[in-house]
């Protein structure tokens, strides 16, 4: 089982549907996976669920559990003002530290509408994925220009689907 964890609580984000292909991606490759769309987190969670309050919002728990039982993830991570979205850190900072991460692995994917496709975001995740003791694969596709290169739900340009196929084959050799 894969949990993709969608890294942008923006309502209709293209974070979602690049998740959505990837949980397609996975599934013809016959591995199961999940959507974690942070969209769906408790409005008030950096109050009801961080720090002093560890464990004490059900809602927040139910996403704690699918990482601390799951072994592979895939974060699907839109670039914020040159970094990840604060929510994104927001969740992090709630799970269990270090065990909720240690000696997992994750494979990153960047997006954005400038061209650098994330990638100074998938450098600042990478670090604080180190620094919480998890295996990060180190092909990121980054894929840039994403508004230019989506039509519907579709992913238009094939050179960022055949990194995406790529990514998704060396995670489940992973």
């Amino acid at each position: 089982m894969v949990n993709i964890i969608i890294g942008t609580n923006r309502k209709k984000s293209l974070s979602r549907k690049i998740g959505s292909i990837y949980q397609e991606i996975l599934a013809k490759k016959q591995v199961d996976s999940e959507i974690i769309d942070l969209k769906d987190l408790p409005h008030d969670f950096v109050f009801s669920a961080l720090y002093e309050n560890n464990g004490k919002n059900p809602s927040y728990n139910d996403f704690h559990a699918k990482l601390i039982k799951g072994s592979k993830f895939v974060f699907i991570v839109p670039e914020y003002n040159g970094s990840f979205p604060g929510i994104l850190k927001a969740f992090i900072d709630g799970m269990t530290y270090p065990n909720a991460f240690r000696n997992k692995k994750c494979a990153l994917v960047g997006l954005s509408s400038g061209i650098g496709g994330g990638g100074i975001a998938l450098s600042h995740l990478t670090d604080i994925f180190h620094y919480l003791g998890m295996h990060v694969l180190a092909h990121k596709p980054k894929l840039a220009r994403i508004e230019e290169n989506m039509s519907e739900n579709l992913l238009t340009n094939r050179l960022y689907m055949e990194l995406l196929q790529l990514q998704a084959e060396m995670l489940i050799d992973f």
